[in-house]
């Protein structure tokens, strides 16, 4: 998951990051806020969602960022592993204006996919890529970025799992990593809807990509955004996605 600082806004201090409606603390999290996982807030599609599922929540930034994109209804449930980072989540989402919308879940998705009966129209996941074994300073870490205690293949299936028929799960990877998971996913019975390759600039090649997948075969829109003009500012795209959460955008 890319760890690029946000920039651009002003950080509140060395634990955070303040946007537009609320506070994220991130000190305790094996996974800082990063490019990565504001990319996929901004981006997935909530037209008409009624539940939303995010794996691996994290801070529970991508959750404040939906939960922020959507009507008072719609219910977030977002789970993590990391006891740490469930806890530092837990305290954003009380500290925000959607408490009572967003539920934070210690536990292996895999398990809450078997043992639950909810079903979501909107999964997102800002998943582990690299190959275990990679070093990492923490065993959180690790975790966190490394596909040992979440495979895609396992992702993929659990995710199956708790969609519904008209349903969209959604993730944010690397460019090389998103080409396998497309392959994994249409072998495992996914249809790719959406498709958004991620470029610093516009004349470079696209270093991140965001998937939406969904039960139910149709149109696969493509789409291109680069994140900074050629003056090395903020694109219009890029400004255009992101200025409901970036302070002075």
């Amino acid at each position: 998951m890319m760890q690029d600082k946000p920039r651009g806004r002003p950080q509140l201090n060395k634990n955070g990051f303040t946007f537009k409606q609320f506070f994220v603390a991130h000190d305790r999290c094996a996974m800082k806020v990063g490019t990565d996982a504001i990319l996929l807030g901004a981006w997935a599609p909530v037209a008409g969602v009624r539940r939303i599922l995010d794996i691996g929540s994290g801070s529970g930034l991508i959750a404040l960022m939906l939960a922020q994109r959507t009507p008072s209804p719609v219910m977030i449930d977002a789970v993590e592993l990391e006891s740490e980072a469930v806890q530092q989540a837990q305290e954003n989402v009380e500290q925000s204006p959607w408490p009572d919308r967003i539920q934070i879940h210690q536990q292996d998705i895999a398990r809450w996919a078997e043992q639950g009966d909810k079903r979501y129209s909107l999964i997102v996941s800002n998943p582990p890529y690299f190959a275990p074994g990679v070093a990492c300073a923490t065993t959180a870490r690790e975790n966190a970025r490394a596909t040992g205690t979440l495979d895609h293949q396992t992702l993929l299936r659990s995710a199956a799992l708790m969609i519904e028929e008209e349903g969209m799960f959604c993730v944010v990877l690397p460019i090389t990593v998103g080409e396998a998971f497309i392959a994994l996913a249409q072998a495992d019975g996914w249809h790719l809807r959406f498709r958004l390759d991620v470029a610093e600039y516009a004349h470079r090649p696209p270093h991140r990509v965001l998937l939406a997948f969904s039960p139910q075969a149709g149109e696969t829109l493509l789409e291109r955004l680069a994140i900074r003009a050629p003056d090395t500012h903020y694109s219009d795209d890029w400004c255009c996605l992101t200025r409901e959460f970036y302070l002075f955008m």
